[in-house]
């Protein structure tokens, strides 16, 4: 469905016509500062989904850092422990057994991947640019305008204004900055690049650049070039390219490695950058940025959330993220928050391209935290929670992709731990597809990553009814269910089939039987059994798994009333861990609900209160939309509160929350967390996971009015309704499917029979207009 492109490129361009001033560009929404960014966490980033950088906005030498998404350590490797499913029967005894201690340690000695670590996402290079003189300024404003994808910078040296803007263009596959004056021969400076891996050159002709690099003890090499187009003139200096004389500078810069796929590496970067290269060269920097802003408005402008604005809009993000920390009532941050994870989302995962790591696209670190993979026990998930919610739906096709050649390599450790058919994918994965269980026995052993990313293909058809699409991906979900049909196995102390060995993650260690895997895997089979229903295919196969089903332990509630973690009742209330996996079946799943399991909801809820309202970003995003499922949005509220106040405090300390630049700290920066937030300020708002869709569920009293328009529910629906004083007001139902339209508010409900393509207008007690 989707086609890796193999022609790659990478540009900055620097031109135009300038108009300094900190009030410049007053867009609804944006990010802006009144100083540059001190360290990597002030810079704002860009992206195509490609390719991705960190803009400094320095004066005196502006940085721009830069990485592109198929440079990592490593090689086309095969992680598969040979024979490792020769220890699964011993390792699953100890485990009945209540020695846990033995189980790891066999288990780690012979049930692990083969090497025990996965690769690391590797930064590219650095551009600086230098302007000798520009160390007295006035007037400094720095600035992500989220609606047109660009960044900028501008201020005042003397009489001159100066301004550069910066963009990642999908189109032309480029990064184009301007650099420009208002005055003629204004402008002067050098540039010239650098990068933090070992083997590294660059070479240098009047107006062009290249740097080559090569990652250590790895397969993959990358070039990025750069030309430069001036009105100025143009010399070498002590290696650096020299601007002088000019109202203006254009630089264009291609990026690309020799990786092709997870199994080949021999492309050709050179050629690829080269040919990237020819096709941007010739272009204007202003026609790049009016074809960036058309393509990415297209997908941009289909959405819209409005809480209205008291008035802080106008203060720098910094200050208003330490504002809302002191007094939450800052309505338009929310609204922010909301389009700057649709930003980011659309800058770090486009047709054609990879799914966004643990941090995203960016990363400035050669031994980047948690090798900036994919960690599959929640946190890619929660990356692509607001893709279909928020009208981004081809966004989420790289995670698609991924799918498809992991589960190539997950049919092989399928075979070789478990002696299973189908395929399974642990709990991280790397740009090599790894799929065998990693770093440590006690967290690394859990089988329910490549069930879980495979409710994402059944989500997709439940938001875009793309029956097409359910077919050609069908086969993934139902290679992950096949393996579970093998796995699963009867636990002797119970009698219920169990996920032996496995954890929760990432606390208790390793078990028999975690909460979290039977819900995962129930979900799992009963969306291959509708998906076979729709298809018309494989009645065999959903017989087999509707018969597994009732056999597979349920769930329980413990002696504390809350919902067990473990197949024993042995929850420590006490412990207040950012992970809270037995709760998946409230969030993303839907099996505990309470309409339909009201007493397991409550005992969720418990468990919910027992682990507090702390964590690190990822975990307060993931609380936000707990408590929105749990209907209390004030609690849900309170966990924004902590989600977008100052991850770095007065202490000195960094704990969850947010960067100036509005980036999720874990600590350190991991972007599910943006993403998470986005989702769970949507689900107060408006949730479909029932057969039904609710308007304003948990509405908090500080949302009390706003209007969303263009958010897409399940079933095939693009809403467009507005409320005030706490009230539904007005709704328009787009039917893009022509399904029943199920429609809850407050006590009442109603049903419409739509038509495709037919929009429906009713009012605030859902009777038409």
């Amino acid at each position: 469905m989707i086609k890796s492109k193999l022609i790659i490129a990478f540009m900055l361009g620097f031109a135009g016509v300038i108009s300094g001033g900190a009030t410049e560009n007053q867009t609804a929404f944006r990010l802006f500062y009144n100083q540059p960014a001190d360290k990597w966490t002030d810079a704002l980033p860009i992206g195509n989904g490609r390719m991705g950088a960190m803009i400094y906005g320095g004066v005196e030498k502006e940085h721009i850092q830069f990485n592109e998404e198929t440079l990592w350590t490593g090689q086309p490797h095969d992680y598969a422990h040979k024979g490792a499913h020769k220890y699964l029967a011993q390792i699953r005894q100890l485990l009945s057994e209540g020695k846990q201690l033995e189980a790891t340690h066999l288990a780690s000695d012979e049930f692990m991947s083969v090497p025990l670590k996965q690769k690391a996402y590797q930064p590219f290079g650095d551009v600086f640019i230098e302007f000798p003189g520009h160390e007295n300024y006035t007037n400094y404003s720095r600035t992500l305008d989220i609606e047109k994808a660009i960044s900028s910078v501008s201020y005042k040296v003397g009489k001159t204004n100066f301004k550069r803007e910066v963009l990642a263009s999908f189109p032309d596959q480029v990064i184009a900055i301007q650099l420009s004056a208002d005055k003629k021969k204004a402008l002067d400076f050098k540039l010239f690049f650098d990068a933090l891996h070992e083997q590294k050159s660059v070479s240098i002709a009047e107006n062009a650049m290249t740097l080559e690099v090569q990652v250590k003890d790895g397969a993959l090499n990358g070039i990025a070039s750069l030309k430069v187009k001036t009105n100025g003139k143009l010399s070498v200096e002590d290696g650096k390219i020299r601007v002088s004389k000019a109202r203006y500078a254009t630089i264009y810069l291609t990026a690309a490695t020799n990786y092709i796929n997870f199994k080949d590496v021999s492309g050709i970067a050179k050629d690829l950058a080269n040919s990237a290269m020819q096709q941007v060269e010739d272009k204007k920097f202003e026609d790049v940025k009016t074809a960036h802003i058309e393509d990415y408005q297209k997908l941009y402008k289909r959405f819209n959330l409005d809480f209205g604005d008291n008035g802080k809009s106008k203060i720098t993000t910094e200050k208003r993220i330490e504002a809302f920390a002191l007094n939450p009532d800052d309505p338009q941050l929310l609204a922010l928050y909301v389009q700057y994870g649709r930003y980011l989302m659309l800058a770090s995962s486009r047709q054609g391209t990879r799914p966004g790591t643990l941090q995203g696209i960016w990363n400035d670190n050669i031994r980047p935290p948690w090798e900036s993979k994919y960690t599959v026990n929640i946190n890619t998930e929660m990356n692509y929670w607001p893709v279909e919610l928020t009208n981004l739906s081809e966004c989420h096709e790289p995670l698609f992709t991924m799918l498809e050649e992991v589960a190539q390599s997950g049919k092989i450790v399928a075979k070789e731990h478990y002696d299973c058919n189908g395929w399974v994918l642990h709990h991280n994965t790397d740009i090599w597809r790894g799929a065998a269980p990693i770093n440590a026995s006690n967290h690394g052993i859990w089988v329910t990553g490549g069930a879980w990313l495979s409710t994402h293909i059944w989500e997709h058809y439940l938001f875009t009814q793309d029956k097409d699409f359910l077919e050609e991906k069908y086969h993934l979900m139902k290679g992950a269910a096949q393996f579970f049909t093998e796995f699963l196995y009867e636990d002797p102390n119970t009698g219920y089939l169990i996920s032996s060995p496995s954890n929760s993650p990432e606390i208790g260690g390793l078990v028999a039987g975690p909460t979290m895997d039977h819900q995962i895997i129930r979900a799992l089979f009963e969306i291959c059994i509708e998906a076979s229903e729709i298809l018309g295919v494989d009645k065999d196969f959903s017989n087999k798994l509707a018969a597994l089903i009732p056999r597979i332990a349920p769930n329980k509630i413990g002696q504390y009333g809350q919902l067990q973690e473990w197949l024993e009742d042995k929850d420590d209330p006490k412990i207040k861990h950012r992970h809270v996996s037995h709760l998946w079946a409230v969030y993303p799943g839907k099996e505990i609900n309470p309409v339909e399991t009201p007493e397991f909801m409550k005992a969720a809820k418990q468990s919910l209160e027992f682990r507090g309202d702390g964590g690190t970003g990822w975990s307060l995003a993931w609380k936000i939309n707990y408590w929105a499922r749990f209907l209390d949005g004030n609690r849900s509220y309170k966990m924004i509160h902590k989600l977008l106040s100052p991850a770095e405090r007065p202490d000195g300390k960094v704990g969850g929350g947010s960067y100036t630049n509005l980036f999720d700290a874990h600590p350190p920066f991991q972007i599910d967390g943006n993403f998470g937030g986005t989702s769970g300020i949507i689900e107060l708002l408006v949730q479909s996971h029932l057969d039904h869709i609710h308007l304003l569920p948990a509405l908090p009293d500080a949302l009390q009015q706003g209007n969303i328009s263009g958010v897409c529910v399940r079933g095939g629906f693009e809403l467009t309704f507005s409320w005030n004083d706490g009230k539904l007001e007005k709704l328009n139902v787009l039917s893009k499917a022509g399904k029943v339209c199920k429609l809850k508010y407050k006590d009442k409900q109603i049903e419409l029979n739509t038509e495709m393509g037919k929009t429906y207008s009713l009012n605030g007690s859902l009777e038409a207009l």
